[in-house]
């Protein structure tokens, strides 16, 4: 059985080194000279509108601290042994609260700074209010890490071309959409995607869309990796 945090599935029974992996050797994490920063395996915080959060949610998770000078100019420091099985989603959310035939538009721009070692996506984590439907879109992914599903062939939607893999996490559906190539800026149009899912395949009906969360899911980073995001901008309405 799983419970939710803050809108991210989080598994309700986590191995007790958990708690102490996440706070172990935080003296190695590096100073920011930022607004906010947290070590805490839920840290959390609102700025400008945007809800920080450090989500440590995985097993074998090892330290990891996130620093934010604004929802939407934030990074991370994580070091996760190279161990399979996702550790931790730390993400910037925008709260939407609209159906999808109300929604009149919804996209977003990103730049991040990504290593060139580990295994992690950066990737949109898109939810409906109910918590019945996750969206996915992978804009770069490294090392070893794939989507949940059957592949649906590709499709080129919101500026981008996609691979589109769709299954089920036993708690709800999941669509992702892998970028054809990796980027580390640009802009997606969010809603043809949801209306693509909703009118052309008919995978879901016209959920309210609640939260649009962009962050890292990261599996591994051993000795210690950073990740970036600047300019990030979640906008529609």
């Amino acid at each position: 059985m799983a419970t939710r945090t803050l809108g991210r599935v989080t598994k309700a029974l986590l191995a007790p080194a958990l708690a102490l992996g996440a706070t172990a050797g935080l003296a190695a994490a590096p100073a920011q000279a930022a607004v906010w920063n947290s070590c805490d395996q839920w840290g959390n915080t609102t700025l400008n509108g945007y809800l920080l959060y450090n989500n440590i949610w995985g097993s074998g998770a090892g330290s990891q601290c996130v620093w934010a000078n604004s929802g939407t100019n934030w990074g991370v420091w994580a070091d996760h042994p190279n161990t399979g099985g996702i550790k931790s989603y730390p993400n910037s959310k925008k709260v939407i609260n609209k159906a999808i035939g109300s929604l009149t538009s919804l996209s977003s721009t990103y730049h991040v700074t990504v290593p060139s070692a580990g295994a992690y996506n950066t990737s949109y984590d898109i939810w409906d209010t109910d918590y019945d439907h996750e969206i996915m879109l992978w804009v770069n992914y490294h090392g070893a890490v794939g989507p949940l599903g059957t592949s649906q062939g590709s499709v080129t939607l919101g500026g981008h071309t996609w691979n589109v893999y769709k299954g089920n996490n036993g708690a709800n559906e999941v669509y992702s959409f892998l970028r054809a190539s990796d980027s580390t800026s640009g802009t997606v149009n969010i809603l043809p995607i949801l209306k693509w899912i909703k009118d052309t395949k008919g995978w879901m009906g016209n959920e309210t869309i609640g939260d649009v969360q962009f962050g890292y899911e990261i599996t591994s980073s051993a000795g210690g990796l950073d990740f970036r995001t600047d300019n990030l901008t979640v906008s529609g309405g």
